[in-house]
Parts: C-alpha cells; structure tokens; sequence
C-alpha cells in the first residue's frame, strides 16, 4: 500500500492530490471518501485505482 503526503486540498470543490514517491505524478483524491478535516502535509496511505484522467487514491487514510 503506497504512502504520501497531501500535497493540496481544495476544500470548496472537494478534491485534493497526494505527492508520493512511488510515482512521478501527484495521485489524485475525491473528498467524498475520506475525513473531512484532512489537511494538506499530512500523511496518507492509500490503494491506487485507474480513474478516467489516470491514477485515483482510494481507501485513504491517515497513517
């Protein structure tokens, strides 16, 4: 399970995305599934699925 830290969270919109060094780009997150009170430095482990505009994080959660 792969682990990051979040990057950026846009509160209004209800969407963020993790850094993680596994992977070059930044693994994107919907709001909807997690804590609403995540904040952007924290850190995260999380499942990577395929979303239609590439990789999506599911099953997050603060480690």
């Amino acid at each position: 399970m792969p682990t990051g830290t979040v990057r950026f969270v846009h509160d209004e919109e209800g969407y963020g995305f993790i850094e993680t060094e596994a992977r070059e780009e930044d693994v994107f997150f919907h709001r909807s599934a997690i804590d609403p009170d995540l904040t952007e430095g924290e850190a995260v482990k999380f499942d990577v699925e395929q979303g239609d505009r590439g990789p999506r994080a599911a099953n997050l959660r603060r480690v």
